[in-house]
């Protein structure tokens, strides 16, 4: 018996030691990974934060492109028919989305679907413009009619995508 009390007086301090080493690496080692993750992290807004502001940029760019006056006054020539300049517009609205489909990445599934749905009421706005017309009219007719209905529009997609962009980006500030 007094084997065994001899034996747990060495065993016992013995396993509190290496506990207590265990719980200190633990630890050690615990913090060295939130070190490396904050690093890691540190590392990544470094290289993506341009990077985000960049695709940012790009998605107030292609909304104050698309927005129905700056496009009719980019495009605009008399000499076309309302239906050349149809094809114009909608062939723009198209290639400038298009051409920042990507920026997609960058930003939330709700700051992207309201830039598509800036883009559709776009669409909407010169597909209705067009149905009013009769076939023989010309470019500054399909402008006028643009500009009325974008007038008479109650909720304009495009300020509240771009609203949505830039609280967006507001974030890393």
């Amino acid at each position: 018996m007094a084997y065994l009390a001899d034996l747990l007086k060495i065993i016992l301090p013995a396993g509190l030691v290496i506990y207590g080493m265990y719980l200190t690496i633990m630890s050690f080692l615990q913090k060295e990974r939130e070190k490396m993750l904050l690093d890691l992290k540190t590392q990544n807004t470094q290289t993506i934060l341009p990077i985000r502001l960049q695709a940012g940029e790009r998605l107030c760019l292609l909304l104050e492109r698309i927005t129905p006056n700056n496009l009719v006054r980019r495009i605009s020539n008399p000499e076309f028919s309302a239906r050349e300049f149809y094809s114009q517009l909608l062939h723009e609205v198209r290639e400038e989305f298009n051409h920042n489909l990507s920026q997609q990445i960058y930003f939330t599934d709700e700051t992207w679907e309201s830039v598509r749905r800036a883009v559709e009421s776009v669409v909407t706005i010169i597909n209705s413009a067009m149905q009013d017309l009769p076939e023989e009219a010309r470019s500054i007719d399909l402008a006028k009619r643009v500009f009325q209905l974008t007038l008479d529009q109650k909720n304009d997609a495009i300020q509240m995508a771009l609203k949505s962009v830039k609280s967006e980006i507001r974030i890393f500030f």
